[in-house]
């Protein structure tokens, strides 16, 4: 989770919070999916007009429901979620009013323009799931998508080939997902899938950067017209295939499998009179002709018309990339609620593709005190099955999970095949009897999980799972390997290049070492602090 802070201006407030300094009204805080951060400066020129400040968290769109399903409640004052589905499932408190959708955007395939051109699907209006996934399946592309346990994109990607492989029935039942030829076909979907991503933004930046490893992805239409055109983050232009000189992606429309973000935003009711006036007076300006025309020069469908586009910019909304404004889009129905935590949780046992995560755990002696705490809670978070199914995080019959533990030196190895119970009670038993040693070599650790993972690649096995090593330390390295010897080490293992390094960060972190770490092999950087399930959520979002 990444926190922007768009504006920092409080003159002129007392116009909102009638000069009683006792009401802490300077700040107004938005929880928004990935894929707003992108309308940013729109955000910060009505926090400047106003002269107040907003923050914005960024969270999955599932995190979102699962923040406004909080028994203490959800601390921000508006939900901004991609699909209207998160609020209707998180919102039992009925804290939630004044819902509107600020735009529009269907969740597609973006497909590097040359193989899509090959495979004839530019502007082709008869491409069903099935097509995708045979050529997918035969290696046509390499497929991205964000985890749909995570993220409104991979959900919709998700939900969508379930209605398309059950025949798309008028509505999604408990029978269906039961079926087990659907079941079948869903897995060598998923199974095509050879890197998954936490958030709808981060996969595109993913995309971006990588445009020779990773040519295809399900995301959003928008985020396919950012990725080649660029976008603004934390205040910045970054640049796009285009600008850096590559091909772009084209969009493609899998007739029977779309579905629609519709982003609405929500005000979440602390019975503060005024930050709902600033939430309705912030909503109006979105939905104002001139807002809606600025963020549809971003990439976002605008208008009361379904997915009318209206008058487009076609640098924007370019047809040589496939973007369509014009055909009908018949959004794949939105199933009851029962089935979506049904689908969401067979996803996570049984029919995603398998994971094999290295958790490499520092327990040197910095980690004392709030760091061994909180690390040895995330593994309880991870391991214990009641907390683990609570949090989406449940292991699959064919995950592996590796735990290394280091502090001058490595110390232990565990590796668990599968969530055979008893395994992983042993596995979680030994996490929570961590002693701590005293130096820290974190790049010993790590070089371990290599050799751990190396005998899966050896084998041929290792294109079965979605791989990533997950660090938790505190960063500060002073034994052992250093940072130049391990990115040597990492040169002899030509797997290497497709397993993500991430890192947690505890306690007092050298945070730019471990973000010079995560950009060894295409990883993130987290931080621990605040919500540790959120955090954890989001690590195992990318594999």
């Amino acid at each position: 989770m990444s926190k922007h802070v768009l504006c920092g201006l409080v003159a002129g407030l007392c116009a909102l919070a009638a000069c009683d300094e006792a009401q802490p009204q300077r700040t107004f805080t938005i929880v928004s999916g990935s894929e707003n951060e992108g309308l940013e400066p729109i955000i910060t020129a009505f926090a400047e007009e106003k002269g107040i400040t907003i923050d914005i968290d960024y969270l999955g769109s599932v995190d979102i429901a699962r923040c406004l399903q909080a028994e203490t409640g959800c601390a921000y004052d508006a939900v901004w979620p991609a699909n209207q589905l998160w609020i209707a499932l998180g919102d039992r408190n009925n804290t939630v009013a004044h819902t509107a959708s600020i735009m529009r955007s269907p969740v597609v395939l973006g497909l590097n323009c040359s193989i899509a051109n090959r495979l004839g699907w530019i502007s082709d209006t008869d491409v069903t799931m099935a097509d995708i996934i045979a050529a997918a399946d035969q290696g046509a592309f390499t497929l991205t998508m964000t985890s749909a346990t995570q993220s409104n994109s991979g959900a919709s990607a998700y939900i969508g080939a379930l209605y398309a492989l059950s025949g798309s029935p008028d509505v999604l039942t408990l029978e269906q997902l039961e079926d087990r030829q659907v079941q079948a076909d869903l897995k060598r979907f998923l199974a095509t899938v050879d890197r998954s991503a936490g958030s709808s933004g981060w996969l595109r930046t993913l995309v971006v950067e990588n445009p020779h490893r990773f040519d295809a992805m399900f995301n959003y239409e928008s985020m396919i017209i950012e990725a080649n055109l660029g976008w603004n983050e934390k205040g910045k232009f970054v640049p796009g295939l285009i600008n850096r000189g590559h091909e772009p992606l084209c969009a493609v429309y899998p007739r029977d499998a779309i579905m629609v973000s519709d982003s609405p935003l929500g005000y979440v009711d602390h019975g503060i009179e005024a930050k709902e006036t600033l939430f309705l007076e912030l909503q109006a300006h979105l939905l104002t002709p001139e807002t809606q025309d600025a963020i549809k020069a971003t990439g976002r469908r605008t208008g009361l018309i379904g997915l009318n586009a209206g008058t487009v910019d076609p640098t924007v909304f370019n047809p040589d990339w496939g973007i369509d404004t014009k055909r009908i889009i018949a959004s794949v129905p939105v199933p009851t609620q029962e089935v979506i935590e049904t689908a969401l949780n067979l996803y996570q046992t049984g029919l995603r593709k398998p994971s094999l995560t290295a958790w490499v755990l520092d327990a040197s002696s910095s980690m004392s005190g709030r760091g061994i705490e909180g690390l040895k809670k995330a593994m309880e978070n991870l391991l214990d099955p009641e907390t683990a199914a609570a949090n989406l995080l449940q292991l699959g019959p064919n995950d592996v999970t590796i735990v290394v533990t280091f502090a001058g030196s490595v110390q232990d190895v565990w590796v668990v095949e599968g969530n055979e119970p008893t395994k992983v009670a042993r596995l979680l038993n030994n996490t929570q009897a961590i002693d701590l040693g005293s130096a820290t070599a974190l790049y010993e650790g790590l070089a371990q999980a290599v050799r751990e993972i190396a005998p899966y690649a050896a084998s041929g096995r290792l294109d079965n799972y979605l791989v990533a090593i997950n660090a938790m330390t505190d960063g500060e390295t002073n034994a052992g390997m250093k940072a130049q010897d391990f990115e040597r080490f990492l040169s002899g293992y030509s797997f290497m290049s497709d397993v993500p390094i991430n890192a947690i960060a505890f306690g007092g972190a050298d945070t730019t070492e471990l973000q010079q770490l995560t950009t060894l092999t295409v990883g993130r950087y987290f931080d621990s602090k605040g919500d540790l399930p959120a955090t954890l959520r989001s690590v195992k979002g990318y594999n």
